[in-house]
């Protein structure tokens, strides 16, 4: 068994929309990246995990998609296994491959992500996709429901502002109910949310890698189209491609690759959510929980984090759940500037899936690509001072009215 884990090396792409390159491609181009930062030959990788989607929606790619994907880059013969768990593919693919390592099967893993979402010729078809990420059987029914009920609230609270025409993922209408609850428990206000979307951009914005990399003040977010009562389009991720690999090794296979950089994994869990009438706590809480007891480490210990913000209202809601400030002060700790470069806890630097973008299978170990740029001291205008600890928080899919699935690592400068 490896006493330690470590992540050796990683690569991404920007997140844009790629309609004419191929998944192929896109894959390539992340393992690319990710070999010139750790020039290894790829016979020294001994198993690899692919995360995607929706490869089997768009190009009747369904089965054996990472062999598929891999075999061109001479990554064949070796266990290669894949991973579909919504939004929390990527870094489901890295907690699996954590796990080989830990159990002493490997020194030298790859995780890559990889997702095509952008389909323009057929965006009523892309859109629907989403809708796999929920119990669609009990979902489809609710979905009208939820749209109807922001349609009103944006009657009641915005009359006369713009909203956004034809469609749009379903998720963003459970994250707009979910932050209507909120504002209605705990005052939140969509002010507050424009703080947070702002801060993303801002973030965003010195990233060379994120697909919006445009500043936006607090009252152009709260100016964008409306896409659901209280989410404007600037609170929300944006649809696109990408890719992103990680390699991952053991602590004995360090002392082969000298000139490496390497950041500690201090925590790899993943969980499953639960239907409202289980009465389990809600799934980033136990996963909160569960990642500060194995690491030994206590939310005031984190130096920076990247968390699951597929709208501005989920980094409002993981803050709370991950102690960064008490149930129902997230919007405060977004106003009071702790959670922007230079505050107490810089959050989502790398412009988070608002900004950086939302490939599906690959946002996870992009959250742990900026990870690791961040404890390497490597990330330039957006470096966050003296960073020691990093944490990231990925959710996919949602069953009841949390996710279905989620991912936490903990890493730690070496």
């Amino acid at each position: 068994m490896s006493e330690h884990v470590y992540i050796l090396g990683t690569g991404m792409i920007r997140f844009a929309k790629y309609p004419d390159k191929s998944m192929k491609q896109l894959t390539a181009e992340a393992v690319a990246s990710l070999l010139q930062e750790v020039p290894i030959d790829v016979k020294e990788i001994e198993a690899a995990w692919f995360s995607n989607s929706g490869w089997g929606s768009s190009s009747e790619q369904h089965c054996i998609r990472g062999q598929v994907a891999l075999a061109p880059l001479g990554i064949e013969g070796l266990p290669i296994v894949n991973v579909e768990n919504a939004c929390a593919g990527g870094s489901t693919a890295v907690h699996q491959a954590w796990t080989a390592i830990k159990a002493g099967l490997y020194d030298v893993v790859l995780a890559v992500g990889a997702e095509k979402v952008w389909f323009p010729e057929d965006k009523e078809k892309m859109f629907r996709g989403f809708i796999s990420g929920t119990d669609v059987e009990l979902f489809t029914p609710l979905l009208e429901m939820m749209k109807a009920e922001a349609a009103r609230k944006a009657k009641e609270m915005a009359p006369g502002v713009k909203q956004k025409e034809g469609g749009r993922s379903a998720f963003m209408d459970v994250y707009a109910m979910g932050a209507r609850l909120h504002m209605d428990c705990y005052g939140t206000t969509q002010r507050q949310l424009a703080t947070i979307a702002a801060k993303n951009h801002h973030h965003g914005s010195l990233n060379s890698l994120a697909q919006y990399q445009n500043d936006m003040t607090v009252d152009e977010v709260l100016e964008d189209i409306l896409i659901a009562y209280p989410l404007t389009r600037s609170m929300c991720a944006p649809i696109g491609d990408g890719a992103a690999a990680a390699l991952i090794c053991s602590e004995r296979a360090l002392k082969r690759y000298p000139q490496a950089r390497p950041v500690k994994i201090r925590a790899s869990l993943l969980a499953s959510g639960a239907r409202d009438e289980s009465n389990l706590d809600p799934i980033s809480y136990r996963l909160a929980r569960q990642g500060y007891e194995v690491s030994g480490l206590g939310p005031e210990e984190i130096s920076v984090a990247e968390l699951h913000d597929a709208t501005a209202f989920g980094e409002l809601k993981q803050c709370e759940e991950l102690g960064f400030c008490p149930e129902g002060e997230g919007g405060p700790l977004a106003e009071s500037g702790a959670t922007k470069l230079g505050g107490k806890i810089p959050i989502n630097t790398s412009g988070g899936l608002e900004c950086r973008g939302h490939p599906i299978g690959a946002s996870g170990i992009a959250q742990i690509c900026e990870l690791v740029t961040q404890l390497r001291g490597a990330a330039g205008a957006r470096q966050v001072q003296d960073a020691r600890i990093g944490l990231a928080l990925n959710g996919g899919g949602f069953i009841g009215l949390g996710e279905a699935a989620m991912c936490l690592h903990i890493f730690e400068k070496v």
